[in-house]
């Protein structure tokens, strides 16, 4: 991922370095792992208190607060196809189910999309005699498209 920012580097970095999880950030910042995760990305925005716990977790500069609580220029991976294996089954996915899912979302709700906004998104272990699964877990308020 050639997109991230210095930032970003700075704070996965700190992360690796520090051998803290994403679950234990969750219980210090009382945030989703996910959303932290995202966070750390660069693709969220934290008040100026998440701002300060989550460097002072990472024994990171203060002064770079000011930087996690600017919105964020969302949605951008790069290539537009992702080459990363894990992030490419997503897109595969969504090339293979996102049109069903579309008609199932559809004919349960109506003519309308799943925010992004107004979301969730968790992601659990599952032990399974066949090899362990992932569940990805995602909700989001439904938005009916508006007739004029």
């Amino acid at each position: 991922m050639s997109t991230l920012t210095p930032l970003s580097h700075t704070l996965l970095n700190a992360k690796r370095k520090k051998g803290i999880s994403f679950a234990e950030l969750e219980t210090l910042l009382n945030r989703d792992e996910v959303w932290i995760a995202s966070l750390l990305y660069g693709q969220a925005t934290a008040s100026p208190d998440e701002a300060q716990t989550l460097l002072a977790a990472l024994d990171l500069d203060p002064n770079l607060a000011g930087e996690l609580t600017v919105p964020p220029v969302k949605g951008c991976l790069d290539p537009v196809v992702p080459t990363d294996p894990l992030i490419y089954r997503f897109y595969e996915i969504m090339q293979v189910y996102g049109l069903p899912m579309k008609d199932v979302i559809q004919e349960k709700f109506g003519d309308g999309i799943m925010s992004a906004i107004d979301f969730t998104l968790e992601i659990d272990k599952v032990e399974h005699p066949a090899g362990d699964r992932v569940k990805v877990t995602m909700c989001g308020k439904f938005l009916p498209y508006k007739k004029w």
